[in-house]
């Protein structure tokens, strides 16, 4: 009897610069196992409607990024405790005729953090976040269980900052104006942008880095392009940077361990692969 191929994909608005497949690929290929992970560019208003067809064309799961994680974690009907803790989906299994929804962004973000900028990262002073979408509420979340001391919420429409800061129900949590940089920055050790501003297709991230702190760290959840605007004008001020690939490859391991049943590993031979298809 011939194996049956697995199929897993993500799903985005637009997704034509994810890196994903070619990472999944990657997996795939190094295990020897048949299968195939594709991108699939679906508007929020079909999300729901392209979500039900994908068991019915046997596909184990699906990846979700901007704008429909808040919309995948309403579609699920189990979850697991880091998507509870956010609101927000990144990763979908089929089960059946049910759908459970994962949040493998908290433990991404977290393991690149670590990986990159330390141990202590989260714990070293204050932590500005850039947006109060499905990646801030997991970064927001990441940094709480790292123990931040501070966590600056500054989003563009500023009521979704505060209603994530009520959400976190933690006291060290709040939100500031966007544009209100000096406050925004005071002390801050940790700057992250957790917004899809600057990556390729979307607008440009236009924010001032004249009141952060030379001692803190910046990181872009960006990868497409690798070095984004923001990540190029911190290394010009003397800034340590972390671009947004670890956290890419990271969130994607317990992902392809639900789908295909092998945990795969984050090795420098992946992130070549990756970097290669961005400079291609």
């Amino acid at each position: 009897m011939t194996e049956r191929a697995r199929l897993a994909a993500v799903i985005g608005w637009p997704v034509h610069q994810s890196v994903s497949p070619v990472m999944h690929n990657f997996w795939l290929n190094q295990h020897g196992m048949k299968g195939a992970y594709v991108a699939l560019p679906v508007a929020p208003e079909n999300f729901g409607r392209s979500v039900a067809i994908l068991p019915l064309m046997g596909f184990a799961g699906a990846s979700v990024t901007v704008p429909h994680k808040e919309a995948a974690f309403a579609l699920a009907a189990l979850t697991d405790e880091d998507a509870r803790a956010t609101g927000a989906v990144n990763t979908l299994v089929f089960e059946g005729e049910r759908i459970r929804g994962l949040n493998t962004d908290v433990g991404g973000f977290a393991s690149t953090l670590a990986e990159n900028l330390g141990e202590d990262a989260a714990r070293a002073g204050p932590a500005a976040v850039l947006g109060a979408g499905g990646a801030a509420r997991a970064i927001v979340q990441a940094l709480l269980r790292a123990g931040a001391p501070e966590i600056r919420l500054i989003n563009r429409t500023k009521s979704r900052a505060e209603y994530l800061a009520s959400q976190t129900k933690s006291g060290c949590v709040t939100a500031v104006a966007w544009g209100d940089w000096k406050p925004a920055f005071a002390d801050a050790r940790l700057l992250i942008n957790a917004t899809s501003l600057g990556m390729t297709g979307k607008s440009k991230l236009d924010i001032s880095l004249d009141f952060l702190p030379r001692n803190a760290a910046v990181a872009d959840i960006v990868y497409n392009p690798l070095e984004t605007e923001l990540l190029a004008a911190a290394k010009a001020r003397g800034h340590r940077t972390m671009d947004g690939l670890g956290m890419l490859m990271h969130q994607a391991v317990p992902a392809f361990a639900a789908w295909f049943g092998v945990t795969p590993k984050v090795t420098p031979e992946l992130r070549a692969e990756l970097e290669r298809a961005l400079s291609g």
